[in-house]
């Protein structure tokens, strides 16, 4: 059977590099990629022989590899085929027989070659005398393995779900992850540069003992002349690699004889999910209330929007909260958050897509549209204006320059009202669609709109903005203002407010004269 499932991953890798040239070329061109950044890996990590406290760098970075393969089947469920051993459920196949073969073929590819140039450079980079170098021989192969079954034993018991709505979520999420572990890893990479490897001891004492960073551990360990706990460690990843293996039979048997009831919902279940809860009983009835909990149904259930939203939430606290923490930010940076979250309201109607049909057959005039627009607007200042409070507070308080609070404060409220102003007006005068399937946030010749409805927004919200940041400049330059700094709360808060209402008040008209080229623009994805 092992040699029968390689050729199947070969063929299906073959098979999907001739749907299209630009798949081919993207594989290709992906390929090379990761194979120079694994070849520049595996240079920089030889490099690291003779270096202090280089064996804690690569223990961590080993178990960082081994947390990437753990959670890859989670937010990449559609990248490799074979992941999904439902499609096998009808062959008369064996568990044990199956996981021999599925975790031979899960090693060819450009994932596990990557891999194995990182750890074969770990060990060369911990290894002296000869016995770690068999200690290494023994270990690179085996950690291999573990991450792989890893990788295998997280699919195949998470398989329903990745074939879910929810595992779509979870894919749409991927680029979430990427975009919070390069703040993490880029903040990780600054405290290095500044305070050295010796940093990082205290947690590679721990982490050494669990594998598969316990087999690289091993290797230092032999190298080190602790023979007793390199064998040791060893034992660990293969105790490991053989839990894996019987968590990975186990739920390939769970899966391969239970029959499928993921979809099915009870009656009951069904009745009390049209009965309204929580949030929605208390907003208001009528138009303002239905568009608010539509809206706030599409950040909790559609997987773009939800994506987007989760984006903005981490993105506009990790950057004030981090340039605090290393003590180079400003309370003015939490302006960020209500900048991220602002953007939300650009694009408003993309998010119905086709359905929007249903929305422009309720608005027969000017008012229903203000009234849509403005419990659109209601819907976001629900999330937003409490987080982007949350996230000046916190700054504030990091910083520990409470004196400023008032004006930083003014200053999110004042940028918030601006651009959910500007948002509402770009969204009537330059919609787009928003694909349903795959990764494109923007449908095929519909960049350019959304490029001017975003960035041209935020320019021109900056622009509304000049009065309060002249204001602040002003107070905090002349002679005794700065006592008189915790009127731009205030004021910021009314200035934004009324450019709300403003800006909701001129959009209403566009909107409802557009409602036809409005639906025709956003049914393209």
């Amino acid at each position: 059977m092992t040699p029968v499932l390689v050729r199947l991953k070969l063929s299906l890798l073959r098979n999907g590099l001739r749907q299209s040239g630009g798949r081919r070329a993207a594989y290709i061109a992906s390929a090379v990629l990761a194979l120079l950044f694994a070849a520049l890996q595996l240079i920089g990590l030889i490099a690291l022989r003779r270096v202090d406290h280089a064996e804690s760098l690569v223990v961590l970075l080993v178990a960082v590899l081994a947390l990437g393969w753990a959670v890859m089947p989670l937010f990449f469920p559609s990248g490799d085929e074979t992941l999904d051993p439902s499609r096998l459920v009808m062959l008369p196949l064996r568990p044990r027989s199956l996981v021999r073969a599925l975790l031979v073929a899960s090693l060819v590819g450009i994932g596990p070659l990557f891999t194995l140039c990182v750890l074969a450079g770990s060990a060369v980079a911990v290894a002296y005398g000869g016995a770690a170098t068999a200690a290494g021989v023994l270990a690179v192969p085996l950690a291999l393995l573990v991450c792989v079954a890893l990788a295998r034993a997280v699919a195949t018991a998470n398989v329903r779900l990745l074939t879910s709505r929810r595992g779509r979520d979870l894919a749409v999420l991927s680029g979430l992850v990427i975009a919070v572990g390069a703040q993490f890893v880029n903040f990780a990479v600054q405290r290095l540069g500044s305070a050295g490897l010796d940093q990082l001891d205290p947690a590679a004492d721990v982490v050494r003992w669990i594998p598969p960073a316990s087999a690289i551990g091993a290797v230092h360990s032999a190298g080190e002349g602790a023979y007793g706990a390199a064998a040791v460690q060893l034992a660990l990843t293969a105790g490991a690699l053989a839990v894996l293996l019987a968590l990975w039979s186990r739920s390939l048997s769970r899966l391969m004889t239970s029959p499928d009831g993921s979809t099915l919902r009870s009656g009951e279940a069904a009745v009390r999910d049209r009965s309204p809860a929580g949030l929605a009983r208390l907003l208001p009835a009528g138009r303002t209330g239905t568009a608010v909990e539509r809206s706030l149904r599409y950040i909790w259930r559609d997987p773009k929007t939800k994506a987007a939203w989760v984006t903005s939430l981490a993105i506009g606290l990790i950057v004030p909260v981090f340039n605090a923490w290393q003590g180079t930010g400003s309370v003015y940076f939490a302006c960020f958050a209500a900048g991220m979250l602002g953007v939300m309201m650009y694009n408003q109607f993309g998010q119905d897509t086709s359905a929007f049909w249903m929305v422009a057959m309720t608005i027969s005039g000017t008012r229903d549209a203000y009234v849509e627009l403005r419990a659109r607007a209601l819907a976001l200042l629900l999330v937003t204006l409490p987080y982007s409070t949350f996230v000046t507070v916190v700054t504030t308080a990091m910083l520990g320059d409470w004196p400023r609070l008032p004006e930083a404060l003014g200053l999110s409220f004042a940028l918030l009202g601006a651009m959910l102003a500007t948002g509402a007006w770009t969204s009537a005068r330059f919609p787009y669609s928003i694909p349903q399937e795959g990764h494109k946030n923007v449908a095929p010749g519909q960049v350019g709109l959304a490029w001017i409805s975003i960035f041209g927004g935020m320019v021109a919200a900056a622009v509304l903005c000049a009065p309060v940041i002249a204001l602040t400049i002003w107070l905090n330059v002349s002679e005794g203002g700065e006592d008189r700094t915790w009127l731009l709360l205030p004021a910021g808060t009314a200035y934004g407010a009324a450019l709300t209402l403003a800006g909701l008040r001129l959009a209403a008209p566009s909107t409802a004269r557009r409602l036809p080229e409005i639906l025709t623009a956003v049914s393209k994805g």
